[in-house]
């Protein structure tokens, strides 16, 4: 195959279509204490069947509806740059064929950080990978180390250098609740993440799964994870961190499947499968509230509060908890509306405006 052209390295677009194809610690070396893949991803074999990859994909082309989002194959669950080089390569034909072919765009894949090398990556020069997304994890070492990841910040420092040089998007992951992290290291390691300039970052709860070493560590009481609540205000912080430095967030949370959401393959931990929009939601909280206090005593008469179309069920919060909330917190305060107005922030927080009532008119202004 002929090397690629650099336009298809460039800023991958925030909402592509994923084409998943998971290797369930594939090309792993370490076993971290919090590891499980194959309960994590919901699938049991380490890789996929080689002979029938290429129909997998395309069913799960066919589930395609927006023919303008750019579609991406992607690897996820191993070290795909830790596994033998006839495998990559056989793995990386099976994707190359769907983007020569004009169903996808590129390929992407996530790897350790300590995989990444100039050797590696002449092994991708002949493919459409354009986007690479590193298992950071954490940029303290002490944090590391306890977690068993074999690997420094320094490697990450390497990796990300590397990986610019080449030309690659490059995805940061990270971890909240480690043991040994605090909430001021979580938030020193998403100060870290956030100079390094990644194109995207996703950020993951640390939960207890069977057959971890971490369940171990859990029922003899060395381990104790955070509650869905600290977990919340934990990634809202890093969440305002990367959103305030135009870094966007491609997701919050582990992808539900049905061995966490019925316990099966879950001990302990801040699981939730609507992580994401808990914390929108929290953020969007915070912010009308602040909003509302700064407004003196005009939410006597009822505020508007005015977010983007696709927001108004996220700054309602789930069941209305938000207003309730809202109402809890300022009891002398009117009717509160939620408004959809297209020209809003088209980030996924989009700032709050409270509408302050005029009583003159018995109106408000628009």
């Amino acid at each position: 195959m002929k090397k690629q052209n650099a336009h298809l390295r460039r800023r991958p677009n925030p909402r592509p279509f994923i084409v998943p194809v998971f290797i369930p610690q594939s090309g792993c070396s370490h076993r971290c204490v919090f590891c499980n893949q194959r309960a994590i991803t919901g699938t049991a074999a380490a890789l996929p069947d080689f002979d029938t990859l290429a129909e997998e994909i395309s069913r799960f082309l066919a589930y395609k509806q927006d023919s303008r989002a750019a579609t991406e194959i992607s690897f996820f669950g191993g070290n795909f740059l830790g596994q033998d080089p006839d495998v990559i390569k056989t793995l990386l034909d099976v994707a190359a064929g769907f983007v020569t072919a004009g169903k996808a765009n590129g390929i992407r894949f996530s790897t350790r950080p300590d995989t990444v090398d100039d050797e590696r990556l002449t092994l991708l020069s002949d493919y459409p990978v354009r986007t690479v997304e590193l298992g950071v994890q954490s940029m303290d070492d002490e944090v590391l180390d306890l977690a068993g990841r074999g690997h420094s910040s320094r490697d990450t420092l390497d990796a990300v250098s590397l990986l610019k040089k080449h030309g690659y998007a490059i995805g940061l992951q990270m971890m909240v609740g480690l043991p040994g992290e605090t909430d001021d290291s979580t938030y020193d390691t998403g100060r870290r993440i956030a100079s390094l300039g990644p194109d995207f970052v996703r950020i993951y709860p640390t939960l207890v799964i069977k057959g971890s070493l971490l369940e171990k560590w859990y029922e003899s009481g060395r381990y104790e994870p955070l509650s869905l609540g600290q977990c919340i205000e934990r990634v809202k912080r890093l969440f305002l961190l990367f959103s305030g430095k135009n870094i966007p967030v491609a997701r919050i949370g582990l992808q539900a499947n049905e061995g966490l959401d019925t316990g099966r393959d879950l001990v302990a931990g801040p699981y939730h499968p609507a992580m994401g929009q808990m914390v929108a939601s929290g953020v969007l909280f915070d912010k009308a509230a602040a909003s509302i206090a700064s407004s003196g005593d005009a939410f006597t008469e009822g505020v508007d509060l005015v977010v983007h179309p696709r927001m108004i069920s996220t700054m309602r919060g789930q069941k209305n908890g938000n207003i309730r909330r809202l109402k809890k917190r300022f009891p002398r305060m009117g009717p509160v509306n939620v408004i959809g107005d297209p020209d809003a922030d088209d980030m996924a927080v989009t700032v709050v405006t409270v509408v302050k009532a005029v009583k003159a008119e018995g109106k408000r202004p628009r």
